[in-house]
């Protein structure tokens, strides 16, 4: 099965988005050190929403752990194409996801496949295209599934992705479902990568359409998650919305589940 490694990230100042804990959350060192005030907070959304940003910063701010989803399915994919398997094969997909191993490692969240820093090489464009395949993958997805379980089985998180809600932690106490507008999304992807808008727009159509009609968990608003829209807002703006909403829910800093 697959293997995957978390080192904890812990609040720290020098930054933009920078802020100790104290003045940010009441109460927010408290659960991340208490194992029994257990903190779930799951961010769902398309991509260019800019889930993986907000929910690093927002980790940092709690003082606890930050769990890239997509990362993990950009690595099977990366892995699937250098090992020149089909991506039209979900058994080959589903026994590599099982052979995976994924860790996470802090400062800067780098991702490892089977040893190997790939946090630059799975933001390639090829493979961001090959992971909303391999994604669709219901081998994959249960394998991946089972890991981002385990992972937030025993200590708090901030876990991003596109089923986190809905499927992963449904129980999650605090859940988030960020969007944007169309070409806003594509500008900040475009923006990230260095391409064209209008290539990065069409490829976003095309992975919005695979990602809310798949068959396995498509991407879809939980019926109790909070709809943020981050279009002509600062990171810093959306942090803080989502911020007043992981109060509002967590109560005298309540965190179960």
């Amino acid at each position: 099965m697959a293997a995957i490694r978390l080192r904890k990230k812990r609040c720290a100042g020098g930054g933009a988005w920078d802020t100790e804990c104290s003045e940010s959350f009441p109460g927010e060192t408290h659960i991340a050190d208490d194992p029994h005030k257990r903190l779930i907070v799951a961010i769902d959304g398309p991509a260019g929403a800019g889930k993986s940003t907000i929910a690093r910063s927002l980790a940092e701010r709690l003082g606890i752990a930050y769990v890239d989803s997509g990362a993990m399915y950009r690595a099977v994919a990366l892995w699937a194409l250098e090992a020149h398997i089909d991506l039209d094969d979900p058994f080959r997909l589903e026994q590599l996801a099982k052979q995976t191993r994924i860790e996470f490692i802090a400062p800067g969240n780098n991702v490892l496949l089977n040893g190997e820093d790939v946090t630059t090489k799975i933001r390639e464009p090829r493979v961001s295209d090959a992971a909303s395949k391999v994604a669709a993958v219901p081998g994959v997805r249960r394998a991946m599934r089972d890991e981002q379980r385990r992972i937030g089985s025993g200590q708090s998180l901030v876990m991003e992705g596109r089923d986190i809600g809905t499927v992963v932690f449904p129980d999650a106490r605090v859940k988030i479902y960020l969007d944007a507008h169309p070409e806003a999304r594509a500008e900040r992807r475009a923006n990230e990568i260095g391409a064209s808008v209008e290539e990065i727009a069409r490829e976003m159509i095309e992975r919005d359409t695979r990602d809310r009609t798949r068959a396995e968990a498509p991407l879809t608003q939980a019926p109790d998650a909070e709809y943020v829209d981050s279009t002509g807002l600062t990171l810093e703006q959306v942090e803080d919305a989502i911020l007043k909403i992981v109060r509002a829910r967590t109560s005298n800093g309540k965190a179960a589940n």
